[in-house]
């Protein structure tokens, strides 16, 4: 477990073995040790800080299958209600996932950007299904059974991908991929399909 050093966690970057490793699961007893405990809590305050909407353990250096999650309201202020719909993008209370295990519904599928903690300063379009079914554990190790779409369902995907030792660069659009200066003055305001027409990018079927 990571040191007593403050709240915050560093938070690890591509190229580190960790992130490329699939996490071990935690047995019922580990779960409310209260090393695991403190590791929730300072992944909340290090996902907080950072400011991102989820954080796995393994992007703060511990190889364990937990993973926490919150979409704060004061998070979208900068996304007009047209890209919040388009998106299907609504808050999410703070949660946690212990021994994650992701099943995608149907085959529609979603393209967006997508960014990440651990591959800092960049963002890339990423297809991701849009509805999930997660079975979990949280924090106090009851069971929990989670439907989602939309945006949800890709912080998900995201968030379980890191358990197993995935990136989004792994099944990113690869010209597509930019830094997030760029997509912020070039790109944001731009519909997906125009985006793709204007990069050269083939767009994978819904």
């Amino acid at each position: 477990m990571p040191g007593k050093y403050g709240d915050i966690l560093k938070i690890r970057q591509a190229g580190e073995a960790v992130l490329r490793q699939p996490a071990r699961a935690l047995s019922p007893g580990e779960i409310g040790s209260p090393a695991v405990q403190d590791l929730i809590e300072r992944m909340h305050e290090t996902m907080r800080d950072a400011p991102g909407v989820g954080l796995a353990a393994p992007q703060v250096g511990v190889g364990l299958q937990i993973a926490v999650i919150e979409d704060r309201q004061d998070y979208h202020q900068a996304l007009s209600r047209e890209q919040l719909g388009e998106m299907e993008r609504k808050p999410i209370p703070f949660h946690v996932l212990i021994n994650p295990h992701l099943t995608v519904v149907g085959q529609d599928t979603a393209l967006f950007f997508e960014g990440c903690l651990s591959v800092a300063g960049f963002t890339a379009l990423v297809p991701r299904a849009t509805r999930v079914q997660v079975s979990a554990y949280d924090e106090k190790g009851e069971p929990v059974l989670i439907d989602a779409t939309g945006w949800y369902a890709r912080i998900l995907q995201h968030e379980t991908d890191h358990l197993q030792g995935r990136l989004y660069v792994d099944t990113m659009l690869t010209r597509s991929f930019m830094s997030s200066g760029n997509h912020a003055r070039h790109w944001k305001q731009h519909p997906i399909d125009e985006v793709c027409r204007r990069l050269g990018i083939k767009r994978p079927p819904a």
